[in-house]
């Protein structure tokens, strides 16, 4: 994941102007919702299965939803950054039975990490400190899947990446001084996940089972940024 990271961050600071004005970091909570999804696959010893999903989000337990980011402003009010976004997606227990999973959850999170290119009007409001901003950016899901199938004696615990991400921002800051400023925002993120459920190390020659959906969460963010 950090490679991953480090690779980015450096493809953005030779995007960015070399006379970028600003650099910003950014820190936020919020609500967080997954929309349902079809989720298909095979469980470790080949049994298949499709569904549709009724995924929760439980944005306020225990790993909490949080989120970061750092734009690199320029002289046109363009901005080019990183972001992290840990979200979480929980299967109900109704997709539980159905499929034949004790367990599953992305719950140490369900993690998007994005390049992003944003845009933002400061003065759009005449005589304001509000200043409205757009932005997009295309990454990668790197999940901590954690996973059980009903009778296995092991658990699918770990990180993995699982495929692309797609992120949408829409929002608006307020200044509180040349520094600090407040913020809310509408964030839409979108991921193609391909999961490996692990073999159960107990049945000799079992294969690896698998489920692969997509994932789109929802949230309503509140932050504060630091700019130098």
């Amino acid at each position: 994941m950090l490679r991953y990271a480090r690779s980015a961050l450096a493809a953005l600071v030779l995007l960015a102007s070399p006379a970028a004005a600003e650099i910003e970091l950014s820190l936020y909570l919020g609500w967080q919702g997954v929309s349902d999804s079809r989720g298909s696959g095979t469980l470790p010893g080949g049994a298949a299965f499709s569904r549709k999903f009724n995924w929760d989000g439980k944005p306020f337990e225990a790993p909490i939803y949080y989120g970061g980011r750092a734009m690199w402003w320029n002289s046109n009010n363009i901005g080019f950054g990183v972001e992290g976004t840990h979200t979480k997606a929980y299967a109900s227990a109704a997709d539980l039975a159905a499929t034949g999973l004790g367990r599953f959850e992305l719950s140490d999170g369900h993690n998007i990490i994005t390049a992003n290119v944003m845009k933002r009007w400061p003065g759009f409001f005449k005589g304001s400190n509000f200043t409205p901003y757009l932005g997009a950016g295309v990454g990668l899901a790197i999940p901590h899947v954690d996973a059980q199938v009903v009778g296995a004696t092991n658990r699918t615990f770990d990180y993995e990446q699982t495929g692309i991400a797609l992120r949408g921002i829409a929002g608006m800051k307020y200044d509180l001084n040349d520094r600090w400023a407040l913020f809310g925002e509408y964030q839409i993120t979108w991921s193609d996940n391909d999961i490996t459920l692990d073999a159960d190390p107990a049945v000799p020659g079992q294969l690896p089972g698998r489920l692969s959906t997509e994932l789109t969460t929802h949230a309503i963010n509140f932050g504060v940024s630091y700019s130098f």
